[in-house]
């Protein structure tokens, strides 16, 4: 076994996994995992640059990381950083950061990449033979990954539930109008990913990250969030569709009333319940097959 460290940096979250990883089947032993608010996309879609008070939450979870990697003894790590940081244009204080404190330099993917990590996380434990439409619902994007076994064809675009959110809202709960921009601008980027991905074509709805898993638990009914129920739960379209109605008619305060609502998906998690619904109405998926396992488990995997 290899024990390794995957590091997710993304829009609004950074996440940790820790796990064996036999070199044979790819069965991966997960040790440690845990996830870290850190919004290091504030602001970004507006000014175009990570603002320093991310910066400084961002590295304290570093911090935070360090010590468990070191206590589990993992042997080798990996640091994908994603949206935020590719959009931002002083990336690398961020990147000087996370190496003087993790001494790995963050990989700053494309979003191709980020799909082939995704779908690679997302199936493994899959082995239907139909073709899956993978969907990674992030804070500064939104991947679209088809295929089986392996991707037949990815896109990333421009939609998450932080810059939906940092574009469209202004007030609480979200007026019509706000909420008809934000499907308008999920629309359009639906019509991109299009061109390039058969999104309609898939048999099976797969979807990934906080705003998809939210949406499970809330659906669920748990009364705190249980990873065990939610991953691999089906949340039908009408269950879906039920949560988002209600999450728009709702305020600030009521969301955060909600048991299984973390504390820093209160704001944005609107826009991607919204962003998870215009998929499901545009492809005509029955059900969502909701998977705990992301490009976290992909970048783990790709480590050993």
């Amino acid at each position: 076994m290899t024990r390794v460290a995957g590091i997710d940096c993304g829009t609004n979250s950074i996440r940790l996994l820790v796990a064996d990883v036999h070199p044979g089947t790819g069965e991966l032993i997960e040790l440690d995992r845990r996830m870290t608010i850190v919004r290091l996309g504030q602001g970004v879609d507006k000014t175009g640059r990570l603002a320093p008070e991310a910066l400084e939450r961002t590295f304290a979870a570093c911090r935070e990381y360090a010590a468990v990697i070191k206590e589990l003894g993992a042997e080798k790590l990996r640091f994908v950083a994603t949206s935020a940081s590719r959009d931002a244009e002083n990336r690398d204080d961020f990147v000087a950061g996370v190496l003087d404190i993790l001494g790995v330099e963050p990989e700053v993917i494309s979003g191709d990449q980020e799909a082939e990590f995704s779908f690679t996380g997302a199936t493994a434990e899959l082995h239907g033979t139909e073709k899956y439409l993978v969907v990674d619902i992030g804070g500064g994007s939104t991947e679209f990954v088809v295929g089986n076994r392996h991707v037949e064809a990815a896109r990333s675009v421009d939609i998450g539930c932080v810059r939906l959110t940092e574009r469209h809202v202004r007030s609480d709960p979200p007026s019509a109008a706000e909420v008809a921009a934000i499907r308008a601008d999920i629309r359009a980027a639906l019509d991109l990913a299009e061109r390039t991905v058969p999104i309609r074509e898939a048999e099976t709805l797969v979807g990934l990250a906080g705003s998809v898993t939210t949406v499970a638990a809330i659906a669920l009914g748990l009364p705190e969030y249980e990873s065990e129920k939610i991953h691999h739960s089906r949340i039908s379209y009408e269950k879906v569709d039920e949560i988002v109605t209600s999450l728009l008619g709702s305020t600030h305060a009521e969301r955060a009333a909600i048991p299984v609502m973390h504390p820093g998906r209160v704001d944005v998690i609107v826009s991607g319940a919204l962003v998870l619904l215009e998929i499901m109405e545009r492809t005509g998926a029955r059900e969502v097959v909701v998977s705990e396992h992301d490009i976290l488990d992909g970048i783990a995997l790709s480590v050993a």
